[in-house]
């Protein structure tokens, strides 16, 4: 079966395809503006989107689960619309479509040969859950229960649940936790399973909240409630449409699982702050199945932070009312160029301390020409010639009003403001070929960036790139150039403010190959940031894993930064999973060492479930 398939235009068989679905579930949200699967809307169970599609169909490939009645019922949802290819080809390059094609025709011709069906198999514990959430809210049919054993963690083994229940309200899951207490039954909550620790799965139920989606906005008292089924995507979007801006983690994240896992964190966490920054109450149902409020008097202390320890879960967190930004019509965002990184932090933290700009990062290289190129090709290609020819090797990323952007100016550094980023976007395909480069690194060799003073360049930039949808869409399956070159046309696909309130360009850095971070919060420290650096790397190349710099951003008036530096790994690769595994237990080490020998380290991992703390107990206890 596995070699006898129709292979998809990236060479792949649709069984490979489907080993390779990052399961960042992207495909809930409709973040291109091409809709979202129909089933999935309806029916809520991951298996109705195409990530469960993904992930049911290399189980039935390698057996190890039966057709059952939900599976047919599955394969039959899918109308072939082809979203998917439009979602999943923009972050991975991948068409999943193929997939989907190949599932249906898996399932029909298993009918035809005569293939029994396995029927549901009821049991006490289900029918007593589905008295709680209702007949279509519970199940323990294979076909679904398969596509829960997963998440993004590398240093965990899948799962296959018992059973999968979704919960429609507090009062649900309050009863399901006493069910499961009183039967000694282990439970996961579940977000959209992008836990990097292993947290996602269990063996027990799987408790999915994703039906959970309310949104109350009190714009008035300038905080909105969530539902703990809401992601990122689409409550930035709804809180846009009103004038307001969230501190928003990765797209399809879901809000009150980010802020229990570990806390929200951005660029735009140099002014919104982090952790209990963003927070004005939450909801919780604890271990026992009773209800409290983080307001509440008699409730634990989520504020304080334990270091270095492991903390238990709360309990379950049911919403969360979080703080609603100002906007002003004068925002932009801007790139400044720099050919060190030294350089680089002493310009973030100098302008964290002035309070100039709304949001800052530092990114390098790979992250920026990832972010840019619509294929793997491309992102290689540009690269180089950052480097080489514009002599870019890291980038600071700049979101502010035109006060602060003026400011930046005035301070003398050049730097790619909005309508240069457009030409170099779109204009992408030209860049790589383009002969001219050669005069621009000339201007620049006695000082950095000088072009980019000339008050002509932008004009010549734009017309030596010839930037459009069309030439940008080039690069892309024919096929699916017209779709990207409508897409591309839409401004906000160029507009740095909102590719950094929404984080949509940040999904691609995974595409290729998935990546394990290492974060950690300490000051702006050229000496301590790049020893730390340099010992990442050591334990990257010791165990061969493909490595480099993640990001950094400033927080608390740039006394200290968000430090991720990334690992990639193939999780198709058993070989590979080993030494990741033995890379995370290194790093993981190396940070609890400098955060005994330092005192202002602070690992990422030890954030778990503190996502309420102070920032202050996090990071100065």
């Amino acid at each position: 079966m596995k070699n006898n398939v129709n292979k998809t235009d990236n060479g792949q068989t649709p069984y490979e395809t489907a080993r390779n679905c990052r399961h960042y579930a992207m495909c809930k949200i409709d973040f291109l503006g091409s809709g979202v699967c129909d089933s999935g809307l309806e029916k809520h169970f991951v298996s109705y989107y195409p990530q469960g599609r993904m992930i049911l169909y290399e189980a039935l490939v390698e057996n190890k689960i039966p057709i059952t009645e939900k599976c047919v019922e599955i394969a039959d949802s899918c109308d072939l619309c082809g979203k998917c290819d439009y979602q999943c080809y923009f972050l991975n390059e991948m068409r999943p479509t193929k997939v989907m094609e190949a599932l249906k025709n898996h399932v029909e011709t298993f009918i035809k040969e005569g293939g029994k069906i396995k029927p549901p198999k009821e049991d006490r514990m289900l029918t007593e859950i589905k008295i709680i959430v209702g007949e279509n809210w519970a199940t323990n049919d294979e076909a679904i229960t398969i596509t829960y054993s997963h998440d993004l963690s590398s240093i965990s083994d899948p799962k296959i649940p018992d059973y999968v229940v979704m919960p429609d309200t507090k009062e649900e899951i309050s009863s399901l936790v006493k069910l499961f207490n009183k039967n000694n039954i282990t439970y996961t909550i579940r977000g959209n399973g992008q836990n990097l620790l292993g947290f996602a799965i269990n063996e027990g139920v799987i408790i999915d909240l994703n039906r959970m989606k309310t949104i109350e906005f009190d714009e008035k008292n300038w905080l909105v409630k969530v539902g703990p089924g809401v992601a990122a995507f689409d409550l930035q979007k709804q809180a846009q449409k009103r004038g307001f801006r969230i501190n928003a983690a990765e797209p399809a994240a879901l809000v009150c699982a980010n802020i229990m896992c570990s806390g929200i964190m951005s660029t735009f966490s140099t002014t919104y702050g982090i952790n209990a920054d963003n927070i004005i109450d939450a909801e919780f149902v604890n271990k026992e199945g009773s209800i409290f409020s983080l307001n509440d008097i008699s409730s634990p202390n989520l504020y304080s932070y334990k270091n270095l320890e492991h903390k238990n879960s709360p309990g379950i967190c049911i919403s969360a009312s979080i703080k609603l930004h100002p906007v002003t019509d004068d925002e932009s965002g801007i790139l400044v160029p720099f050919q060190t990184l030294e350089n680089a932090l002493d310009f973030i933290k100098d302008c964290a301390i002035r309070h100039i700009g709304l949001a800052l990062g530092i990114v390098g290289t790979e992250y920026i020409s990832v972010f840019l190129s619509p294929t793997k090709k491309m992102a290689s290609e540009i690269k180089s010639i950052f480097v080489d020819k514009l002599n870019i090797h890291w980038l600071v990323v700049v979101i502010g009003d035109k006060y602060a952007i003026r400011t930046i100016g005035e301070m003398g550094f050049p730097f790619f403001d909005q309508n240069l980023f457009n030409s170099l976007y779109l204009g992408l395909p030209s860049l790589k070929k383009a002969q001219w480069l050669d005069l621009v690194k000339e201007l620049s060799d006695d000082e950095p960036y000088s072009y980019l003073k000339i008050k002509s360049f932008a004009e010549l930039f734009e017309t030596a790139l010839s930037p459009s949808p069309a030439l940008y869409s080039q690069e892309i399956d024919k096929e699916l150039r017209p779709f990207f070159e409508k897409l591309f046309s839409r401004q906000e696909m160029t507009d740095l403010v909102w590719l950094n309130m929404y984080r949509i360009m940040s999904t691609r850095l995974g595409r290729k190959k998935p990546f394990l971070p290492a974060l950690m919060y300490l000051p702006i420290d050229n000496i301590l940031i790049n020893e730390l650096s340099d010992k990442f790397r050591l334990i990257a190349e010791k165990h061969q894993i493909d490595h480099d710099f993640g990001f950094i951003t400033p927080i608390d008036n740039g006394k200290r930064c968000i430090f991720e530096y990334d690992f990639f790994y193939d999780y198709n690769d058993p070989d590979d999973i080993q030494r990741i595994r033995k890379v995370a237990t290194e790093a993981n080490m190396l940070i609890d060492d400098y955060s005994v020998k330092t005192g202002k380290v602070k690992g990422h991992p030890y954030v778990l479930y503190q996502g309420f703390c102070r920032k202050e107990n996090l990071l100065y206890s």
